[in-house]
């Protein structure tokens, strides 16, 4: 279980100090971004917290949270009850580096924190798996810190890269431009980039 998962447990609960820091800056613009009907896929949804705040901010979707990681889905269930919300479905046990996904198709996919604490491949995956199940006009939606042109945009950036491949020499802190070609190579347009809090980008890339 990820290590940002420990910083609480309110019953049966996950609870991830970023992810509520983060929760309404990422609504707030996603809200701009969907459309006003439709499923949206959430992959590495970690605890259940950002699938029930998007849930409750944006009622006229339907969230999708999956998860590969047992007591993450766990959490992602208790949240939803513990909520009362009918617009999230049951969260799904879904590995990116499987196919097929289970589920046929999405207006949104949208994955927060995961491609700099996953190898390389896995990045690979969501963008390959994700353009199997959107139409054309869907959109991929990714949340995390970036580096521009091989650079870091914060020295937190840079130090936290470093943590990151001290824990793991596959993880770290991804360039924007290599997730933007590998996308490009599988149906998605030019990236439309917003920044966000804490040194963040907010990347979002359109099925063609």
């Amino acid at each position: 279980m990820r290590n940002e998962y420990l910083g609480g447990l309110a019953g049966n609960r996950l609870v991830s100090p970023s992810a509520e820091r983060n929760k309404e800056p990422i609504a707030q613009l996603l809200k701009e971004l969907l459309p006003e009907h439709g499923v949206v896929l959430e992959v590495s949804s970690g605890t259940g917290q950002h699938a029930v705040h998007f849930a409750q901010r944006m009622p006229y979707l339907t969230w999708q949270p999956s998860e590969r990681d047992e007591g993450c889905l766990l959490s992602i269930a208790r949240w939803v009850k513990d909520q009362g919300l009918t617009n999230v479905r049951a969260p799904l046990h879904l590995n990116v580096m499987d196919r097929p996904w289970p589920i046929r198709s999405a207006v949104a996919v949208v994955c927060l924190n995961m491609i700099h604490i996953a190898p390389w491949p896995a990045a690979e995956g969501l963008v390959s798996g994700a353009s199997e199940i959107l139409n054309p006009g869907g959109l991929l939606y990714l949340y995390g810190p970036f580096r521009r042109d091989g650079h870091h945009t914060a020295a937190s950036n840079e130090a936290f890269d470093r943590q990151l491949r001290t824990q793991n020499p596959e993880w770290g802190v991804r360039n924007l431009e290599d997730v933007a070609n590998y996308a490009r190579s599988h149906g998605f347009g030019t990236p439309e980039v917003h920044e966000m809090p804490a040194n963040n980008l907010s990347v979002v890339l359109r099925r063609q």
